[in-house]
């Protein structure tokens, strides 16, 4: 089964911004920290830009936060990059079953719950939160 990491690039992509702001922040230089292909790095580029999380100018290699770590939220980032949730119920179930055809209406809900739950939670945690915990 395949997860996404868009959360994880996303926010490493700004932390590196905002920690090498004065260097390299072509997307070569920033899929060589992430690990990736530089596209995958200007398509999470685009998205944060869409979400106004950074501000970047075609043909230079120079984006820049729109505000504070401080004042951007996990929650913001991941609003900015995600486009499903957390949790995902298998739609292919046995309706015949009685634990099949009851399954996926008993888990949304619960689902739901955990999804509101976890966003709650990355809107309490800035950026600034996160870059504490780095030992540089």
């Amino acid at each position: 089964m395949r997860y996404s990491t868009k959360l994880s690039d996303a926010t490493h992509i700004l932390l590196f911004i905002h920690v090498f702001a004065d260097g390299d922040l072509s997307s070569n230089a920033i899929a060589a920290s992430v690990q990736t292909n530089p596209v995958v790095i200007r398509s999470l580029m685009s998205d944060l830009a869409n979400a106004n999380l950074i501000q970047t100018n075609r043909g230079k290699a120079a984006p820049t936060l729109t505000r504070a770590l401080a004042d951007i939220s996990l929650l913001d980032v991941y609003q900015a990059v995600e486009k499903t949730s957390l949790l995902h119920v298998d739609e292919k179930t046995n309706l015949g079953c009685p634990v099949g055809k009851n399954i996926q209406g008993a888990l949304t809900n619960s689902y739901l719950k955990v999804q509101r739950a976890a966003e709650n939670e990355m809107a309490q945690i800035s950026l600034a939160d996160i870059l504490a915990d780095f030992r540089f």
